[in-house]
């Protein structure tokens, strides 16, 4: 058998369990902060996180894992790289391989949910649905620990007897795994039903590798003195924490927890510091307040729609107004430095012009890059190449154009690799003195030959787009931090 070798120990720890919507960097962040030794990410699903890009964040000195629509997935920082295990949900070797493979440099370890019996996980056969498919556990976790150089694990809940439990454990610890966590109740159970330690016990006494305790916030867990009594009740080697973290995180607090009021402003910092999404915090802190909810408090932040009124909520709103000063000042030096850097590094025979394309100007399916092709074609010059970059810092793009063997670019930034394309088609355009397609400009052929085409459909009796082709040789790199370049 062979493990992977790290600095990450098993052994005696309290961890950060996984928990969906509450598992974000904020709450990660606070729980290392009280004490915890591990923390778990939420359960992310492979294939969302395969159309993810990895984007280093200056401003929030993140990595955020982003995806096609702009949201972050997974946000992680140096602070926790040494003590975060990243938890997929995945029923498929290879796609878990990938995901391992995307984000193994930025965590601490990976893990398999195999214990999660909500429907949007067992669904999909990932989950607790894994649990009555051995072969294919065991083909998941061996082609991760053969696949990267972090340790692997996974998070089980138990089968309907101690029997076929320590079975399935024992298998999943001859594929390798640096430790096993074993939620300690049934998939059909509940955290009201009692948590079974003697399956726990026995599994911790049948195998050698580190058994990870779960499932102890309802009857045994209040502070941190309870995990060290789960701790031996059960004979695990770590005691993972759920519920009771996620109600007041400085449950691991050695000395006793924090007030509650301490604890959620300290986690309002992080929320703020790292830009989490309001609704995310919203849910968090909603969770911690539990019964209080009702009070003038409660009631403030169940009608909060930002980060601002969260804050406003908890009497925050200095906190809040100089960290987004500070942060936005920081962006703003970033982009300066970026700018200095591109003017100095850039080719001098690209020429250059702060343009911007505003839709509203031209006609309905008229674009620059249209004009700039038909007048490549009616000179009978190679089409127009586009080879267009992302900007880390702030997710922002600039293309640039060749045509008849001289580049165009705007110096403007745009939100879109279409706008930004567009952008530099007018900036090509107007250093040439040619017409773009604009409403004001006189004699716009392409409006007339739109007409021209629509009036034959209309003879024909023929329906549908048939539209002036925009093909053009397109290129885009990414700068150094985002995704491999692709071409499209």
């Amino acid at each position: 058998m062979t493990v992977n070798t790290t600095s990450l120990s098993f052994r005696n720890k309290a961890v950060l369990a996984p928990m969906v919507r509450v598992g974000t960097l904020p709450m990660r962040l606070l729980a290392l902060d009280y004490g915890a030794d591990i923390v778990y990410c939420e359960e992310l699903i492979d294939i969302k996180m395969l159309q993810c890009k990895r984007v280093v964040n200056e401003v929030l000195g993140t990595v955020d894992f982003v995806a096609p629509n702009e949201r972050v997935v997974f946000r992680t920082c140096e602070r926790e790289k040494d003590h975060v295990v990243f938890q997929m949900g995945t029923a498929d070797a290879e796609r878990a391989l990938a995901v391992a493979k995307l984000v193994e440099n930025d965590v601490a370890g990976i893990d398999v949910n195999m214990g999660c019996p909500k429907e949007y996980s067992t669904k999909g056969g990932m989950g607790a649905a894994l649990l009555s498919d051995p072969d294919k556990i065991e083909s998941i976790l061996t082609t991760l620990v053969k696949g990267i150089s972090k340790p692997v694990t996974c998070k089980i809940r138990i089968l309907p007897s101690k029997e076929e439990t320590i079975s399935l454990v024992k298998k999943i610890e001859r594929t390798g795994v640096a430790a096993v966590a074993v939620h300690g109740r049934k998939k059909e159970e509940r955290p009201q039903h009692p948590v079974h330690c003697d399956v726990i016990k026995a599994i911790s006494e049948a195998v050698s590798i580190p058994v990870i305790a779960n499932g102890g916030s309802h009857d045994f867990i209040k502070e941190y003195s309870d995990i060290k009594v789960f701790q031996q009740v059960t004979a695990a080697s770590s005691v993972m924490v759920a519920r009771a973290a996620m109600w007041n995180p400085s449950v691991f607090r050695k000395e006793g927890p924090w007030p509650l009021k301490e604890v959620m402003q300290e986690y309002i910092k992080y929320a703020v510091r790292y830009d989490n999404h309001y609704t995310n915090t919203k849910y968090c802190l909603c969770q911690m307040l539990r019964e209080q909810l009702e009070n003038a408090q409660g009631k403030k932040l169940h009608a909060a729609q930002s980060m601002q009124e969260i804050c406003e909520a908890f009497e925050m709103s200095s906190f809040y107004q100089e960290t987004s000063a500070l942060l936005e000042a920081k962006k703003a030096s970033l982009e300066a430095n970026n700018q200095d850097e591109e003017d100095h590094s850039e080719d001098s025979d690209v020429i250059k012009m702060a343009v911007k394309f505003d839709k509203r100007e031209y006609p309905p399916q008229i674009t620059p890059k249209m004009c700039l092709l038909e007048w490549c074609r009616k000179e009978k010059h190679p089409q127009p190449a586009y080879e267009t970059v992302e900007r880390p810092l702030d997710r922002l793009f600039c293309s640039i154009v060749t045509v008849a063997e001289q580049k165009y670019r705007s110096t403007l930034w745009e939100k879109s690799k279409k706008l930004a394309e567009q952008a530099a088609a007018i900036a090509c355009l107007r250093t040439l003195g040619l017409p773009e397609g604009k409403w004001n400009e006189e004699a716009n052929h392409l409006v007339n030959k739109r007409k021209r085409q629509d009036q034959e459909h209309l003879n024909n009796g023929e329906h549908g787009n048939d539209l002036v082709a925009e093909a053009a040789c397109k290129k885009t790199h990414f700068i150094p931090g985002t995704s491999n370049p692709s071409v499209s």
